[in-house]
């Protein structure tokens, strides 16, 4: 591209609570941001919902009001990255471009029994064969099969061909283009527990055991390349859409984790940690994922996955249902407080548990209180959480074989300093943070900027990674295996199974 063509990109980071749209420049710094917040959907306990349409009226307003900030016109803009929350499944209608039901989101476990009668029936080994995944409400199909049986007329349309299925990006990709595009990326593709990751096509198999039609599925594409354009009345002129990815492998290219055995963790609504495992699809011994990390040039990268439902969305909990905080950023002073010795464990699964137990009847439990238990000490207890949970999932990728030399963090909680040592002291293992902790959205622009020819390679987004603040282990080991201790043990008080 030459040097007098457009040297932006726009990311559009469509996540679980909010929508954001983060202009970034060819140096992949932040030039300006928009945001808004996303209205959550609870028909039923343990169901969770969007409107698919809010989201996309959000999208388009906030990649108008980043533009308008960074003073950009969209001639300026050299493409569009989108990077989205996972699993969440969308159905629409070819014709119309309406959806036929809300958006059924990650959290969402409305169907944990048709995935216990598939355990039942003995396919999960064929699932996790051929898809890297294990049977839970957490991913795509059953969400899709639930829309199909439970919406009138839907098989029938779905089979006749009117019905088009996607998570996030898909639904994005669609509407940006008019209708022209109906594709996903490889990476979102891998977590519909319908893509066979070593072929690299939809598993016929799969679609057969579950009745969904082909006919309903996207086009499978790289994490980077020419997905189309947007419509001209969306942003002035047409702006070419060049990247897409699933938010956890966004943040593992903004993290620069391009190299085996580099490790990064994301702490946004859930935690989920990714290990770069290269060319080569790792299956866990462990109760891990084997995902796809990223595909370019149609070049697969894989990665063990560790997946927690819930983070972030623990401390929102005790600002809006137990009212402990008024803002998020209030957690971090209200735990100093807490007495050291004071044994409280919270067990954060309110939609269950994932990696490694993935257990989706288990529930949530504050355990240890006594009289003298306060605000401060379920705060700290809440923040705990996060640490243990991440513990759980480095203490089996370290089982499965894998040597991790430092975690890199991002996501909204990283900027709680005192949360950072703790993590790094329950871990044992140095965290490093870095400038830029939106690496969600910065992934989505740098596979954009790639295909656009902002930056040269993967290795030259790595040299663009730079360091904010390492953290390193300082607690006695016997003292950080003697409180993950604890926490392993108020699991198993909680499990749905002995």
């Amino acid at each position: 591209m030459s040097s007098t063509g457009p040297r932006h990109v726009l990311a559009i980071d469509q996540g679980t609570t909010s929508t954001r749209a983060i202009v970034f420049d060819d140096q992949a710094r932040q030039v300006a941001a928009a945001q808004r917040e996303l209205r959550q959907i609870y028909p039923a306990p343990g169901w969770v919902e969007h409107d698919p349409e809010e989201i996309w009226q959000a999208t388009v307003a906030v990649c108008r009001e980043a533009l308008a900030k960074a003073q950009l016109a969209s001639s300026d803009v050299a493409g569009i990255g989108i990077t989205n929350q996972r699993e969440t499944t969308v159905v629409w209608n070819r014709e119309t471009g309406k959806p036929v039901h809300n958006a059924i989101v990650w959290q969402d476990r409305r169907t944990a029994a048709r995935c216990a009668e598939l355990k039942a029936a003995e396919l999960e080994p064929e699932f996790a064969q051929r898809t890297g995944l294990v049977l839970d409400p957490y991913f795509s199909a059953t969400k899709l099969a639930w829309i199909l049986d439970n919406m009138p007329g839907a098989r029938a349309d779905a089979e006749a061909g009117k019905l088009a299925f996607g998570t996030i990006e898909c639904f994005l990709l669609w509407r940006l283009t008019g209708g022209q595009t109906h594709a996903s990326d490889a990476s979102n593709a891998s977590r519909t527990l319908l893509y066979n990751i070593g072929s690299q096509r939809w598993d016929l198999d799969l679609l057969r055991v579950l009745s969904i039609p082909y006919e309903m599925l996207p086009e499978v594409v790289d994490c980077a390349g020419d997905f189309g354009t947007t419509t001209p009345d969306l942003f002035g002129e047409p702006i070419p859409v060049l990247g897409m990815a699933g938010d956890q492998q966004a943040a593992t290219v903004g993290q620069a984790c391009i190299r085996p055995g580099m490790v990064k963790s994301t702490y946004g609504t859930g935690c989920f940690v990714l290990l770069n495992t290269g060319t080569t699809a790792v299956r866990s011994k462990h109760r891990l994922l084997t995902t796809i990390a990223y595909r370019l040039n149609g070049q697969t990268t894989y990665a063990l996955e560790g997946s927690i439902f819930i983070a972030g969305a623990a401390v929102q909990w005790l600002r809006d249902g137990l009212k402990l905080i008024a803002r998020s950023a209030e957690i971090e002073s209200l735990a100093e407080q807490a007495r050291p010795d004071h044994g409280v464990v919270m067990v954060p699964a309110f939609v269950g548990l994932g990696a490694p137990y993935w257990d989706p009847d288990a529930r949530g439990a504050l355990l240890g209180l006594t009289r003298d238990t306060g605000p401060a000490e379920i705060a700290q207890a809440t923040l705990d959480s996060v640490c243990y949970q991440t513990r759980d999932l480095s203490e089996a990728m370290k089982a499965d074989g894998a040597n991790i030399a430092a975690l890199r963090v991002d996501g909204g909680m990283v900027a709680n300093n005192a949360l950072m040592q703790r993590l790094a002291d329950t871990l044992g293992l140095p965290v490093e943070r870095p400038v830029v902790t939106e690496t969600t959205a910065l992934g989505a622009a740098l596979l954009a900027g790639l295909q656009a020819g902002l930056f040269p390679s993967l290795e030259g987004i790595a040299a663009l990674w730079q360091l904010d603040r390492a953290f390193a282990p300082a607690e006695p080991a016997a003292q950080r295996d003697r409180r993950y201790a604890g926490w392993q043990a108020a699991v198993r008080r909680v499990r749905s199974v002995a």
